[in-house]
């Protein structure tokens, strides 16, 4: 038997019914009471913490439905879920638009009710998470609870120990440079500088006398003898981020760097030891560049002696959730504004989004929510809504989980959109849709569409 923490409120007329769903969700590790009525668990609701009311939907005195609306308007923090033995595709749209996150067609399986609370209490623990207090999981100063991410804390825990050169591989946006700096900060170099350097930010012919430095003289311009950035990293540590950017001639002069740990300056004709650790970054297959004959073989090798992936954020699960909270806090704080609360619609918005901008993209987003929310009143917290995100990210989510959609939901989602391509226009909008505009007015109807 699986142990649950969640307390369930089960609320049906029917005592049998009642007794049923409370032994089968009791042996499941969940604690369960039962109503008998909307007022009664009005009532109870007042009185005792609830995570999940399951509800009948046809009850003497008020139904099931306005249970759910009670539930919406008052707690935010309880889900609920419709049962009922008069199933419809138009109940289960109305149901859906009131606030149940969940309709089940009587019969059901014991097996169908678990899949379904469970998909609520997920969201409802999700929405939690993103909410509770503390920044969750994670070491070396990086958010993170997935198991791809603990992967990744396991290789820098392994990296830092030793003196072996690093090739930090990813997307953009996906922390190359912090992850860098926490295998710094955590070797036995950590007292030391750690210097970052971008080399596709710096122009070919100033990256060599910016790494290694000149002699006064040494070219038009050179006042004065200057040190490079492998000079400054003296026993530390220099970040080579977009390593794949630096030219074939750069390539070279690496490589030698790499091998003899020693840099001659731009004037110099002898090199001196330098005591320095290397990591670099690139956010390209350097495999298939050295394939292309696009980079240097040999020095790929020593880069790669260890290599570290950074997994995408679509690939990171619920740290999207995690790392949402984490810039809402900080945001909240810099603009003095209370965190404001995310809807289960926008929590799956945010974890069904691909992210191609990976964490940075998510960063930019959250800023951009914090500036635009508005509370209804002064001391209110904004409430963030899917509505409220881009639509790029509601289009995705939408597109990619389509198939998992019921007939009604995606029947509802494409008439609005052609209402919305024909301006509005009832005639055009039915011809497109190839039905004339009297259904087009019953479906709009039905599915409460906005005129």
């Amino acid at each position: 038997m699986s142990r649950n923490s969640e307390t369930i409120l089960i609320v049906d007329d029917s005592p049998e019914t009642r007794l049923l769903l409370k032994r089968t969700l009791s042996a499941r590790g969940f604690t369960t009471h039962g109503a008998e009525s909307a007022a009664e668990a009005v009532a109870l609701l007042n009185q005792t913490d609830v995570d999940l009311v399951i509800t009948d939907l046809r009850m003497p005195g008020a139904s099931g439905m306005d249970l759910v609306r009670h539930v919406r308007e008052n707690l935010p923090g309880t889900e609920v879920m419709m049962i009922t033995g008069y199933a419809t595709v138009e109940g289960a749209v109305e149901a859906v638009k009131t606030g149940a996150e969940e309709y089940l067609a009587k019969p059901f399986t014991d097996e169908e009710l678990f899949a379904a609370v469970d998909r609520v209490l997920e969201k409802l623990r999700l929405r939690r998470s993103l909410e509770r207090g503390g920044e969750g999981a994670g070491r070396f100063g990086i958010l993170g609870e997935s198991e791809a991410m603990r992967e990744v804390f396991r290789v820098i825990e392994k990296a830092a120990a030793t003196k072996a050169t690093v090739l930090i591989t990813g997307e953009s946006g996906t922390g190359k440079e912090l992850v860098a700096r926490a295998v710094h900060y955590n070797s036995p170099r950590a007292k030391a500088a750690f210097v970052p350097v971008n080399c596709g930010g710096i122009p070919e012919g100033l990256l060599e006398s910016e790494l290694f430095g000149y002699v006064k003289g040494a070219f038009t311009g050179a006042a004065e003898t200057r040190a490079g950035f492998f000079q400054t990293a003296e026993g530390g540590t220099i970040f080579l981020d977009e390593i794949s950017e630096t030219s074939p001639a750069m390539q070279v002069k690496l490589l030698r760097v790499l091998q003899e740990r020693e840099v001659a300056m731009v004037g110099q004709s002898r090199g001196r030891p330098v005591d320095i650790r290397v990591l670099a970054a690139t956010n390209t297959n350097l495999r298939r560049l050295v394939e292309r004959g696009q980079f240097r073989e040999d020095l790929f090798y020593r880069l790669n002696v260890i290599a570290l992936e950074l997994p995408p954020l679509r690939k990171r699960g619920n740290d999207v959730l995690l790392l949402a909270r984490h810039f809402a806090r900080r945001f909240a704080g810099e603009f003095d504004r209370p965190l404001p609360l995310f809807t289960d619609r926008a929590l799956e918005v945010l974890l069904g989004y691909s992210w191609p901008g990976n964490v940075r993209e998510l960063e930019n987003l959250i800023q951009r929510l914090m500036v635009l929310s508005e509370p209804q009143r002064k001391d209110d917290r904004a409430v963030i809504d899917a509505g409220d995100l881009p639509e790029h990210l509601r289009y995705c989510v939408n597109a990619a989980r389509g198939v998992e959609r019921s007939l009604a939901e995606v029947e509802a989602e494409h008439i609005q959109r052609v209402l919305e391509a024909q301006g509005g226009n009832k005639t055009r909008a039915a011809a497109v849709l190839g039905i004339d505009r009297k259904t087009l007015r019953e479906k709009i109807k039905r599915y409460d569409i906005p005129d």
